[in-house]
């Protein structure tokens, strides 16, 4: 299984693309997405949205892992994100990926075993379960490809088949 990890916002945008097979990570393609500050809005949207397809036609995932929106302050960068995250989905969903949808302890469970892990711990698991000499940077890339090894971890085998309620 080929995993596309996203780590959404709209100036930059980590990405990650994992194979994941027989319990086993391997790292294909890692890196962002990147928007110029001084470019209109729209302009943006429409970067993220052909880069995007872009590696979805590169590397043809089995399925999207992208983190789902949580803010508590800044209203308006929230809204931004949420537009560049919605425009990943459609790019997502025009391709025919699956798009999965986890929250950070998700993450952090997922990748740590420990929901309330530090960023730090996140980054250094991530980093070890890939086989990588040092954390990727930046940190969106290293979120990214925690998101995929998320979804290889909880989206997949057994462990999904009995949260969709497919074995008993």
């Amino acid at each position: 299984m080929i995993i596309l990890g996203i780590d959404p916002g709209y100036a930059l945008i980590g990405y990650g693309v994992i194979s994941y097979s027989g319990g086993h990570f391997k790292t294909i393609n890692f890196g962002a997405v990147t928007t110029p500050a001084d470019m209109p809005f729209p302009a943006r949207l429409e970067i993220i949205y052909r880069d995007i397809n872009q590696l979805i036609n590169e590397f043809k995932p089995d399925a999207l892992s992208i983190e789902k929106l949580y803010f508590n302050t800044n209203t308006t960068t929230a809204i931004d994100v949420a537009q560049a995250r919605g425009t990943i989905v459609l790019a997502a969903q025009m391709n025919k990926v699956p798009v999965y949808e986890y929250t950070p302890l998700q993450v952090k469970s997922a990748v740590t075993g420990f929901g309330r892990a530090e960023k730090i711990q996140v980054m250094e698991m991530t980093r070890s379960l890939l086989g990588l000499s040092k954390v990727p940077k930046p940190d969106d890339t290293a979120d990214a490809l925690a998101l995929a090894i998320c979804h290889a971890n909880t989206g997949t085998g057994k462990f999904a088949a009995i949260m969709k309620g497919e074995t008993k």
